[in-house]
């Protein structure tokens, strides 16, 4: 079966998807400088370390009304060979893989809506029960790069606004407090920092994730997907460890809550409308390990990883790897492969 990884996203309360190879970063939503004379749909641009990003507001495009935008939007970066362009989006939710035969591409309204937001949709995929609006990323980035010959190419050269543009009366996100507004020129200005140059030869990947208020990171390499729980099915006779079994695209998954295992309260089920579900592969190990949040994917130097302090974790710190600062906090970088296979979480005996 082929399958193609999609970024899924949400705008207002429709979900959308867009290849995961065209995806360059995502950022929070900085403070945009609205440009003169620019489509409506354009409703800015950002300074992303030396070159000026155009940025698109995908509600209006699509042909909905605009939304007033929050502190917690985010930029998707979409990247071709010649453009890159931003969209704003409410949400970033997981990446998945959609198998061809859950998706169509024929839609019957693309032939009687000539020229309008039908060229943008490229079809719709089915996860599990939500249908999700397939962006067609060539045409967008296309339609958006006439954008430059709008303006003049040069206007839009690295690292230059001409006069005539940035001082134009226009304020973006008008309805913002000045609180807000402060976070959104932060914002901007960290995106204006030129990117140190690094060697990454050596970077340890980690997937960042919540439990009981706590950050912990781990091994990226094992981590297959993130997606939220459906429908699980209790398995009789387990320890309180196993959640039950859920069905994920036609595999059967077993949910584990490894809270046992580092000494925290249980996954409550009736609880469990906004937990996650992160589905890793350890050689022949498929599970579905359940998590709070996702909060990011970070790359790590071995000499940011601190170790363990005596007081903390007293009870499980041989699961762990040790320690890193994230968001002005501790974040607990966990073993998981040692979590299973230490831990006692696999039922091997048969019922």
């Amino acid at each position: 079966m082929t399958n193609k990884p999609y970024l899924i996203f949400r705008i207002n309360s429709s979900r959308y998807g867009v290849e995961t190879f065209c995806v360059q970063e995502i950022f929070s939503l900085p403070n945009l400088t609205p440009i003169a004379e620019a489509p409506a749909d354009i409703v800015g641009v950002v300074n992303l370390r030396g070159d000026i990003l155009p940025v698109l507001d995908l509600n209006i495009r699509l042909g909905y009304e605009q939304l007033d935008y929050s502190l917690t939007d985010s930029i998707i970066v979409l990247e071709s060979p010649e453009f890159r362009l931003g969209i704003i989006v409410n949400q970033v939710l997981e990446v998945h893989n959609i198998y061809q035969q859950e998706m169509t591409n024929e839609l019957f309204y693309i032939q009687e809506l000539n020229g309008s937001a039908s060229h943008f949709i490229a079809g719709i995929g089915k996860v599990d029960a939500d249908l999700i609006m397939l962006l067609n990323h060539e045409k967008l980035l296309c339609y958006s790069q006439n954008f430059e010959s709008i303006l003049g190419k040069r206007t839009l050269e690295k690292g230059e606004f001409t006069e005539k543009f940035s001082k134009k009366q226009l304020l973006f996100c008008p309805e913002a407090t000045p609180e807000e507004r402060a976070i959104l020129r932060e914002r901007a200005e960290n995106l204006r920092q030129p990117t140190q140059k690094e060697d990454f030869t050596g970077l340890i990947p980690l997937a960042v994730v919540g439990l009981n208020n706590e950050y912990f990171g781990l091994d990226l390499g094992i981590v297959r997907e993130f997606t939220d729980i459906r429908q699980v099915t209790p398995v009789p006779c387990c320890p309180p460890h196993i959640v039950g079994n859920m069905n994920l695209r036609g595999e059967i998954l077993t949910l584990v809550d490894i809270r046992t295992v580092l000494n925290m309260p249980i996954l409550e089920m009736e609880n469990s409308n906004n937990i996650k579900v992160m589905i890793i592969k350890m050689d022949d190990l498929i599970a579905g390990v359940t998590v709070d949040e996702v909060f990011d994917v970070m790359y790590l130097q071995p000499s940011q990883i601190l170790p363990v302090p005596t007081a903390v974790h007293s009870a499980n710190r041989e699961y762990l790897r040790g320690t890193a600062n994230y968001r002005e906090k501790m974040m607990s970088i966990l073993d998981l492969a040692k979590v299973f296979q230490q831990g006692d979480l696999i039922v091997n005996e048969e019922v």
